[in-house]
């Protein structure tokens, strides 16, 4: 229900007034069954801009940590992403990403829409990274169809590093379904795997415009932080 009033009431209509979010291809989306929503990730605002423009609940997985915060600041965090759409990983799993899994499933398994970005983290630079497997096995493990997303302008308005940017108008484009019953299974052959993931980050990076970096986004990130280390010591060492 606090979705609900989020969405409608309280949060929502002001995103919409302030922000004026555009949207191609929601047609795509089913008006109802489960299905994956593979996105790309530019800002911390993604999971607000692309559920907006979706009728339907689009739920995500969070840390743990965000739902088990004991007293008022845990209550109200806990409030919050519930409300949001976000779900607490299932730490039945062995590790992170199979608790993410569980919790996708039961989602999927109750017919909803559950939302993921395949990269795993934030581009730091704009561009689109390879994708993580774990899409495709869910994808394979659930049989339901997995619909490209790619939210644009949302790094502007929330850049990296940043709470605040400036003004634009974000754009959500929504491809059609991509179905992958013919791998049905095959979740446990790693090259199938693999194929499925780059497909889908095929249609991300054609529906956003993005550059695609065939480097996993956690390794870019180091590898940039280690470069400008690199040049900071480089500038601060005396002249000859």
């Amino acid at each position: 229900m606090f979705y609900w009033f989020l969405k409608f009431i309280a949060l929502g209509p002001i995103l919409k007034l302030v922000f004026r979010p555009r949207a191609d291809g929601v047609e795509h989306v089913p008006a109802d069954g489960p299905a994956i929503l593979a996105s790309n990730h530019l800002s911390y605002a993604d999971w607000l801009f692309m559920p907006l423009v979706v009728p339907r609940k689009v739920s995500f997985v969070a840390k743990a940590e965000y739902f088990t915060t004991p007293g008022i600041k845990g209550w109200l965090q806990k409030t919050f992403f519930s409300g949001t759409g976000n779900i607490p990983i299932d730490r039945a799993g062995a590790d992170a990403a199979a608790g993410a899994l569980l919790s996708a499933k039961r989602v999927l398994g109750a017919g909803e829409l559950f939302g993921i970005y395949p990269e795993g983290t934030r581009s730091h630079d704009g561009r689109l990274y390879r994708g993580k497997t774990g899409i495709a096995r869910l994808a394979l493990e659930t049989g339901v169809p997995v619909i490209p997303v790619a939210v644009v302008g949302t790094d502007v308005v929330a850049p990296p590093g940043k709470k605040f940017g400036r003004w634009t108008r974000p754009h959500v484009r929504f491809g059609k379904p991509l179905d992958f019953s013919r791998y049905a299974g095959l979740e446990n052959d790693r090259f199938i795997l693999r194929s499925i993931t780059d497909e889908i980050m095929y249609e991300i990076m054609r529906l956003s415009g993005q550059e695609y970096v065939d480097m996993y986004a956690t390794r870019a990130k180091e590898e940039s932080k280690k470069g400008d280390s690199a040049k900071g010591d480089e500038q601060r060492k005396p002249a000859a």
